[in-house]
């Protein structure tokens, strides 16, 4: 059976026929629009031969949009019922590796090994930010990232210092990837249609803000404690962390990296977050 997958119709009929219910809890939202499709193919700059990994390909429209580009895929799918569908309708590509499982769930070291020069997708809401984290930060991350996303996620991935957007996730990416908002999509553009509207994001690697081992651990821990307490100056926030430690000595190390002592998490510039990775207070007694 052929499907016309960007055809709103044909996708409510392929679910009728089959008795199938889209998952809201898995963030089963089929994107029917193919001028977003082609969107996200072309932002992702990939074609003959590239090696992609795609996590959750449903349906297959995006899955299908890489094969004619000659792209090499390596799609990811949890729901056993759509995994079928794939097999059936793309299983006889031999430039498609279909793994049944869930995604935060693989073992990322043996799934990467292979050398992915891109991950594209158009990721579920409910987990689509821890994915694309656990991803990105791995050691052998692709260069290059393009996903589609709930719109106020994506601006939070790339808010700046200042922006009442700033958050965790973004300052992580920041740090290891440019991140481009490439193109806002509406909601009627999925079906079932979500609540809310997505964004096209690309994230290129970038070698800007490296860190050893030690120093990169230390930012991770550092970013997490001021943002868990956004509000609180950051002298505050790092003098309850190291107990014992004097105030002034906090203030002190704050001001070596070129940060006020009453300044806030999402103040902070990527070169203030790390230079306070650099080092720690100097009368520090306990980490």
């Amino acid at each position: 059976m052929s499907v016309n997958l960007v055809s709103p119709s044909q996708v409510k009929g392929w679910c009728i026929e089959r008795g199938f219910h889209p998952n809201r809890t898995l963030g089963q939202n089929f994107l029917i629009d193919r001028n977003t499709l082609e969107a996200i193919v072309d932002a992702a700059q990939v074609g003959q031969g590239s090696k992609v990994l795609e996590v959750g390909p449903g349906l297959g429209v995006l899955t299908e949009a890489l094969l004619e580009r000659g792209v090499v895929v390596t799609a990811v799918e949890k729901d056993s019922r759509l995994c079928g569908w794939l097999r059936e309708s793309l299983g006889g590509r031999r430039e498609l590796t279909l793994i049944e499982g869930d995604m935060l769930r693989c073992d990322l070291d043996e799934l990467l090994a292979g050398g992915f020069d891109a991950l594209v997708a158009n990721l579920p809401y409910s987990v689509g930010t821890r994915i694309l984290l656990d991803v990105a930060m791995h050691r052998l991350a692709p260069q290059s990232i393009t996903v589609l996303v709930q719109r106020e996620v994506a601006e939070r991935f790339a808010a700046q210092a200042g922006d009442s957007e700033r958050g965790l996730a973004g300052i992580w990416l920041q740090r290891l990837y440019d991140v481009e908002l490439v193109r806002h999509v509406k909601a009627s553009c999925f079906w079932p249609r979500p609540e809310v509207g997505s964004t096209v994001v690309r994230l290129q690697r970038h070698n800007r803000w490296e860190l050893d081992d030690e120093a990169a651990c230390r930012f991770g821990e550092l970013t997490k404690t001021a943002f868990t307490q956004r509000r609180k100056q950051l002298v505050a926030v790092y003098r309850r962390q190291w107990r014992g430690v004097a105030a002034t000595a906090v203030g002190e190390w704050l001001l070596s990296s070129g940060v006020q002592p009453e300044a806030r998490a999402a103040e902070l510039t990527m070169e203030q977050w790390c230079a306070l990775a650099g080092g720690a207070p100097s009368d520090q007694s306990q980490n």
